[in-house]
């Protein structure tokens, strides 16, 4: 039995390649992942270490295929220790990194070091639009300071929660399903009035190459949260 720890599009598209040829079990954290992918042997919920030995032994798995987010540490390393506990083989597959050039692009290697950046960032008359989702909402906000942070992230209740509880006011939510198009990204960004645009290298497949596109053409500093 092969365990494909999914979440992306990778993982959807592997499905549909084995799906009548392989023995399988999917897996993803949300109940959105059902939008992209209806498969009887799609299983969704969060697991911890603990929790993924339990799940090799309950579906006597053999392989375990993480085709998570690239920057799914936690998963990553979670399925790695639990694979090796458990004696089996485990392979992950990671999307290549996208390949831009961009004068004002600033590549920073950790999350730590976009906090920084943006902590020593003086007072701007735009706003900073971050494309990197919910999780680190609480992050980034212990560096806001007197500037505008604009989030987009997935039309999701638990996303809206998680802003909710950061007290990120409603103008500053844009709650929509990407990836989105180079010209989709230019309307927003001069919605919002972006001067800087943070995001995480999720490669071309995650719309990476259209983000730093729009903020080439509008002249707004690219920021890159490296892997």
């Amino acid at each position: 039995m092969i365990w494909i720890i999914g979440g992306t599009s990778e993982a959807v598209e592997f499905v549909k390649r084995i799906k009548n040829k392989r023995k399988y079990v999917i897996t993803a954290a949300t109940i959105s992942e059902r939008e992209f992918l209806e498969d009887e042997n799609l299983i969704i919920g969060r697991m911890d270490e603990a929790d993924m030995e339990m799940f090799i032994k309950k579906y006597s798995v053999d392989t375990v295929l993480d085709m998570s987010h690239p920057y799914a540490v936690e998963v990553t390393q979670n399925a790695k220790e639990a694979s090796k506990n458990c004696g089996i083989k485990y392979k992950r597959y990671e999307r290549p990194k996208a390949k831009y050039s961009y004068k004002n692009c600033i590549y920073l290697t950790s999350l730590e070091a976009c906090k920084n950046y943006l902590s020593d960032l003086k007072e701007i008359s735009g706003s900073v639009f971050f494309t990197t989702g919910s999780k680190n909402i609480k992050d980034f906000e212990t560096v806001r300071g007197s500037n505008r942070f604009v989030y987009r992230v997935l039309p999701a209740a638990r996303s809206i929660k998680i802003c909710n509880e950061n007290k990120v006011k409603m103008k500053d939510i844009v709650a929509a399903l990407g990836p989105f198009s180079e010209e989709i990204n230019i309307a927003l960004f001069k919605e919002y009035a972006a001067e800087i645009v943070v995001m995480k290298d999720s490669g071309k497949t995650g719309g990476t190459l259209e983000k730093i596109e729009a903020c080439k053409k509008l002249g707004i500093t690219a920021i890159v949260i490296g892997r």
